[in-house]
């Protein structure tokens, strides 16, 4: 990747002039059997159109706190990069209460009814499907994001040495993102076309490395699996044999 990349909007902008057809994120739930594969293209698709719909139709700015309330999920994956992309700081399990707005997932709609500001829930159905019924008082992410536009310009430029992410009360500027996520990739071994399994949550910083940052940073890829103990027995094996894994990281 680009040595002069200082946020992780620029790791995938760097991805993209590489390599735009190599799969980015493939992304399993195993409750559901669902399997989706990203290639850069496609996620940076999603992660402009997110940008579009976070700067313009909810109004953020930089600086702005998003308490992001979401699993492992390919989605998750395209919010903390739109957030970045904007300049956003992307509070991951945040209190909605202290947040400017609030990114849901199904099972956290209550909680995520104390902010105050913005509200955008996501189903999390295969496909990127939207709820049955859009949440009261919630924007259906699924509803508003396909009509966003393809390509996403800041209003602003975003400072890297601004917070970009917070998770478990760690604070962490654009460059220290970046800059950690490098580290975790070379101790990690990932290089260019390297294949990291990850079955970690997105509560943690380490979930949050191996789960996008670390294969970002190094121009790899990651299969990013929720619910992977609902596998059966040797499934774990085939999937690394089919997937081409390089890593794991349980």
């Amino acid at each position: 990747m680009n040595a002069t990349d200082r946020t992780p909007a620029d790791l995938l902008r760097s991805a993209l002039a590489a390599d735009p057809a190599r799969p980015l994120v493939t992304f399993y739930d195993d409750a559901t059997g669902e399997r989706v594969e990203l290639s850069v293209a496609t996620f940076a698709n999603w992660v402009a159109k997110t940008a579009n719909l976070l700067q313009g139709d909810l109004g953020a700015e930089p600086g702005d706190r998003l308490a992001l309330l979401l699993p492992a999920h390919w989605q998750s994956a395209v919010w903390l990069l739109a957030c970045s992309s904007v300049g956003v700081v992307a509070d991951v399990g945040g209190f909605p209460a202290q947040a400017d707005l609030v990114v849901s997932g199904p099972d956290t709609l209550e909680e995520a009814r104390a902010c105050g500001g913005e509200r955008v829930a996501l189903a999390l159905r295969p496909l990127g499907g939207r709820f049955p019924q859009s949440p009261a008082g919630f924007m259906d992410y699924a509803v508003e994001v396909p009509g966003q536009g393809d390509r996403f310009a800041p209003y602003a430029p975003v400072d890297p040495e601004a917070v970009a992410l917070s998770v478990r009360g760690e604070q962490l500027t654009s460059v220290q993102v970046v800059e950690t996520a490098r580290a975790d990739a070379a101790a990690q071994g990932l290089e260019p076309g390297s294949r990291l399994l990850s079955g970690l949550a997105y509560d943690s910083w380490e979930g949050l490395s191996a789960g996008l940052f670390a294969p970002l940073a190094a121009g790899g890829s990651v299969v990013l699996c929720r619910n992977l103990g609902q596998l059966p027995e040797g499934g774990l094996e085939k999937r690394i044999e089919t997937e081409r894994v390089t890593g794991t990281v349980l």
